[in-house]
């Protein structure tokens, strides 16, 4: 049986979005109309640049989300029609996930919570006597999870040529019967691209297979898990629009299927008796429990429009976004960019800067407070890599840290030049002028002294009392006009 999609296809269903900013892609997000509050008392519309961290939710995400819920039931052994549906939707989410990503026929799709989840599955499913090669500009994400192992961390290589020479020497002297490359697809610090192609033609005349955290390359480009010779490939769905909790781990099936489950539990079995268990093969070995079903249609929803639009139209558009930032960036004094390559190694839309003679915390606050711009500051889940890119000038980290921290200024779909602008504007008065207003610390974060900003009525939801009405008017627009049919 077939389920179509479901929507609500009244004239009055929804709330017209509001218009796309100029030089946006079609493909709004929601937030683009938010208006923040200074602490001038001023209140003006968000500039949100932080993308790397969190992509914020597209519209159509969210749409897709609302029509589902009505439906949302059990997943696999409900007997209700509602079951059947949501778990075709469930199935049908799994094959636009591996389509996005250009996985092969016989890939293993598994949902999971996000690409650190991934890369824990993968490394507790490593079969026994692997070794692992990564190098230290990684994310943390895609360094940890290996120590539990054998693993041989490289050093931050100084091109991506001498990336390809370090990982070919590490997997040749392996001496291990099974190897794994990890890497990045493209840095969460300097939003630089990696060669996997070639890396991955390294790894398998070495007998190795490659997994990649895509986490930051797939809301920035194409990818195609089959031409490039991917083994394996992790991401979120917080960095790809669409942020419901989803992640997926797609790859080979052979270690997966011959791995302990990664969790225990309903779901994962073939059939339990007293004296053993016969697991199940294929994803369903590492979805024991409830999937998250709303995760999983969100995440598809996320690849289904950004291949609608076109990824080289994505990378297209940020490309104008990154010249702007960076020619802009060039024409402060005091700033520094960091990166591992050079200006002409090809990148992703992110920047990360430092501002010499100001702390990337109180330069990150003063964007927020005095002009209503979200960046990220600190050293990203990647101290290794940020110690060797700026250990030697950065100023003393909050409370004494031995970690360097940066100025991060990412971008995406949603993004403008007039946002950019913005920043360029801010930031170049912020060097100029100083900050307006006082800083002080607070837990580790600089923060207005004093900060008259007032919090929104949600921010009590946890709290309980009114906000729950407050929580209810926000999203009414939304979930109100999602009826399921009589």
């Amino acid at each position: 049986m077939s389920i179509a999609p479901v929507v609500d296809s009244r004239p009055d269903a929804a709330a017209p979005p509001p218009p796309l900013a100029a030089g946006a892609l079609p493909l709004p997000v929601v937030g683009a109309d938010l208006s923040v509050p200074l602490v001038t008392g001023e209140q003006v519309g968000y500039v949100n640049l932080d993308y790397a961290a969190s992509a914020p939710c597209l519209r159509s995400v969210l749409d897709a989300v609302a029509a589902l819920l009505p439906w949302y039931s059990s997943v696999h052994r409900g007997a209700g029609f509602a079951s059947t549906v949501t778990t075709e939707l469930y199935a049908a989410a799994r094959q636009a996930v591996g389509d996005f990503v250009g996985a092969r026929a016989d890939d293993t799709v598994v949902f999971t919570r996000n690409t650190t989840d991934a890369l824990n599955l993968l490394a507790a499913a490593l079969p026994e006597d692997t070794t692992v090669v990564t190098f230290a500009s990684e994310h943390h994400a895609n360094q940890l999870p290996w120590r539990r192992g054998r693993s041989v961390v490289l050093p931050v290589p100084a091109s991506a040529d001498e990336a390809i020479a370090r990982a070919d020497d590490a997997l040749r002297g392996a001496p291990s019967r099974h190897r794994l490359l990890a890497v990045t697809g493209a840095s969460n610090v300097t939003g630089e691209l990696w060669p996997l192609s070639e890396l991955a033609a390294v790894a398998h005349r070495r007998g190795a297979r490659l997994s990649v955290d895509a986490a930051q390359l797939a809301p920035h480009r194409a990818i195609e898990m089959a031409a490039i010779g991917a083994d394996y490939l992790a991401l979120s769905g917080h960095k790809l629009y669409a942020p419901f909790g989803g992640g997926v781990l797609v790859g080979r099936g052979d270690w997966l299927d011959a791995a302990r489950p990664y969790l225990a539990g309903g779901g994962a079995v073939r059939r339990v008796t007293l004296d053993g268990v016969e697991w199940a093969s294929g994803a369903p070995r590492h979805e024991a429990g409830t999937p998250n079903v709303v995760g999983a249609v969100s995440l598809a929803a996320a690849c289904r429009a950004l291949a609608e639009v076109g990824m080289s139209a994505v990378a297209a558009h940020e490309a104008g976004l990154l010249d702007r930032v960076t020619r802009g960036l060039g024409a402060v004094p005091g700033v520094e960019r960091l990166e591992m390559w050079g200006p002409a190694s090809p990148r992703i839309g992110v920047v990360t800067f430092q501002v010499r003679g100001f702390h990337p915390g109180v330069v990150a606050a003063a964007l927020s407070a005095e002009h209503g711009i979200g960046v990220r500051d600190g050293s990203f889940c990647a101290h290794p890599l940020m110690s060797a890119l700026a250990g030697a000038r950065a100023p003393e980290a909050p409370g004494g840290a031995a970690v360097p921290g940066a100025v991060r200024v990412s971008f995406g779909v949603g993004t403008s030049r007039a946002d950019i602008d913005r920043f360029l504007g801010a930031i170049s008065d912020l060097v100029t002028r100083g900050p307006r207003a006082r800083y002080r610390l607070d837990a580790g974060r600089y923060v207005p002294e004093p900060d008259p900003r007032p919090r929104p009525a949600l921010a009590g939801l946890l709290a309980g009392g009114t906000a729950g009405g407050a929580m209810h008017g926000l999203l009414a627009s939304h979930l109100a006009p999602c009826q399921a049919p009589a």
